[in-house]
């Protein structure tokens, strides 16, 4: 760390919600929920799978491409973007140019291939291009990635509300969780996607307030400028390096792969795509999402910039002013809002807001893939589906309840924004590798995708756990950019010797890697030996190789190939003709 700091007296200042931040605040919860009621009673026209889980393919652009972004920034990005910038500066506002790359990737490879093939669990296309071997282990990957995800999604929120409110953690928690259960479960994904809708803009809104009332507390935005310089915040690293935490490369290149994940093939995202009547409206939300998340993400980041600002001269965290750096963004929203009444409240609101959006459509999402994937294939006899809604229901208030129980462990855990990126990292790698491997190599078959896909696992797995835990012994360390405390209104004695710590170097090297670089060399490795296993082994069955379950690109070289494999065997037929023979190429 930067310095030693021994704290004798600190006057902190005690900001909670007034009456009317309060009030705000349950008008947003209260709205979630009676639109859950809403669609959950009146607003379905039939009491079917295809209607809780789809919308009944009835759902329009705009709400849909908002209820995308809101379900993508999740608390994790609102709070986390901010407090990394505010730690390690400006190099992760960068991903913005990563957007843009990922949403080109989704467009032409990943969402034409789910369009066509119109599944309830995108996982289902695993057992089309393969088998159900596959299909389940991927089911198994993703229940796994989303119950470590949604607790972290829960935690985010709470530790908000507990800087304004003064309320413990542990008690917020399973009362969130159990209003986005709630309205999740009564409404499917008509109120998913219309809470999400109320609460992307929400959280965009007031995330913009905040902002401009910080540039105006600090002067302008030269000011705010001036002062991230001096502060180092505005240094690019533009060391080529993997080992380096954060770079520009490892920022655009490396989270364009993980963020593939999250957009391309996360059932989430895939299942608000077929709720679109038809493809060209999908790909129409799409460039708005893309457009909407550059937005907000921008906007995030530039609350970092500003917090800094705000604070440059006297840290929250080191003037003991707040418990640790995550809870430095609503304490910024708290400090520079308070004179806007209902503001901080409006704010705080918004990072529910982005929590609430992202935990219902994971728990929708795990309700459709648990179902589809593990439930409906053990049913003997074929059930109504007002049985099968009911059975989706109970799974989504089962995985509430589990992500509830993980979620008092979470705050024994370091930084939300790294944690996320690097549990996601063993198994996002996998499942693109799994989905890149089927719509890109016509001789993968389901040996190579099942010897890849794991050897993925166990390597990264290796690696994330392996870099954990030296992180934890204190042989890794990340180390932050300097902070003032000189013009903190408290007596705090500051040690004029800096003490930089550095990592240990016999720490193995694999282990130094950035946490941006997980999910592209999981890719690889699924992809590699994937691709060698399939060479060596059988090739794929006739029905694995239908050309709906390649990307257009492969598509048309698979056409190609056959109008010339067929053009050649006419031709050998032409030069060697006898009556009893006939080509079967037409």
């Amino acid at each position: 760390m930067l310095a030693n700091i021994s704290t004798s007296t600190v006057n902190t200042k005690e900001l909670y919600f007034g009456w009317l931040d309060t009030t705000i605040f349950v008008l947003m919860l209260a709205s979630s929920t009676m639109i859950g009621i809403y669609f959950g009673i009146w607003g379905k026209r039939e009491d079917t799978p295809k209607e809780y889980l789809h919308g009944g393919k009835k759902m329009s652009t705009v709400p849909v491409a908002v209820s995308l972004v809101a379900s993508f920034i999740s608390g994790i990005m609102v709070m986390g973007a901010p407090t990394e910038i505010y730690l390690y500066g400006i190099n992760y506002l960068l991903i913005c140019f990563s957007i843009p790359l990922v949403g080109a990737a989704t467009y032409y490879i990943y969402l034409p291939v789910f369009y066509d093939l119109q599944l309830t669990s995108t996982y289902e296309y695993l057992q089309l291009r393969f088998n159900r071997s596959v299909r389940v282990m991927a089911s198994i990957l993703c229940t796994i990635s989303l119950l470590l995800y949604i607790p972290i999604v829960v935690y985010v929120p709470a530790l908000a509300f507990s800087q304004v409110s003064g309320m413990n953690v542990h008690f917020i928690t399973p009362a969130l969780s159990v209003l986005c259960i709630f309205y999740t479960m009564i409404g499917g994904i008509k109120a998913v996607v219309w809470t999400d809708f109320l609460q992307g803009v929400l959280m965009l809104v007031s995330g913009i307030g905040v902002i401009i009332l910080g540039v105006v507390k600090n002067g302008g935005f030269g000011t705010v400028w001036e002062r991230n310089l001096e502060g180092g915040r505005l240094n690019v690293d533009f060391n080529p390096s993997p080992f380096s935490r954060l770079t520009f490369w490892s920022t655009i290149f490396g989270n364009a792969f993980y963020w593939t994940g999250v957009m391309a093939i996360n059932q989430a995202m895939v299942q608000k795509f077929l709720s679109l009547p038809s493809f060209n409206k999908a790909r129409t939300s799409l460039i708005l999402f893309v457009i909407f998340l550059i937005m907000i993400t921008f906007v995030s980041c530039l609350s970092g910039i500003v917090i800094y600002a705000t604070y440059y001269d006297c840290d929250p965290v080191k003037s003991k002013t707040v418990s640790r750096p995550d809870q430095v963004l609503p304490y910024f929203a708290m400090d520079v809002a308070r004179s806007v009444p209902g503001l901080p409240g409006l704010f705080v609101a918004g990072i529910f807001s982005a929590s609430l959006s992202t935990m219902s459509s994971c728990l929708n999402a795990l309700g459709a893939t648990l179902f589809d994937d593990f439930v409906r294939p053990c049913l003997k006899n074929k059930i109504s589906d007002k049985m099968a809604n009911n059975i989706i229901k109970c799974v989504i208030i089962g995985v509430g309840a589990v992500c509830v129980l993980i979620v008092f462990i979470v705050d024994k855990l370091g930084s939300v924004l790294q944690l996320n990126l690097s549990m996601a990292g063993v198994t996002n790698g996998a499942l693109v590798g799994l989905f890149s491997l089927g719509m890109f190599i016509p001789r993968a078959n389901s040996k190579g995708a099942l010897v890849g896909s794991i050897s993925s696992i166990v390597l990264m797995g290796w690696i994330v756990f392996g870099t954990q835990n030296a992180m934890a012994n204190g042989d890794i360390k990340q180390p932050l950019l300097p902070f003032r405390t000189d013009g903190c209104d408290v007596n705090v004695t500051y040690s004029d010797n800096v003490e930089f710590q550095e990592s240990n170097e016999e720490v193995f090297i694999l282990y130094k890697l950035s946490f941006l670089y997980y999910s592209l060399i999981g890719i690889v490795i699924v992809l590699v030996i994937g691709t060698i296993v399939s060479y060596f082994t059988e090739q794929p069955e006739e029905k694995q190789m239908d050309p709906i379950l390649f990307t257009p690109i492969i598509r048309k070289f698979m056409e190609r190939r056959q109008d010339y494999e067929c053009t050649e065997s006419a031709e050998k037929e032409f030069l060697n003709y006898k009556p009893e023979e006939f080509s079967t190429c037409h």
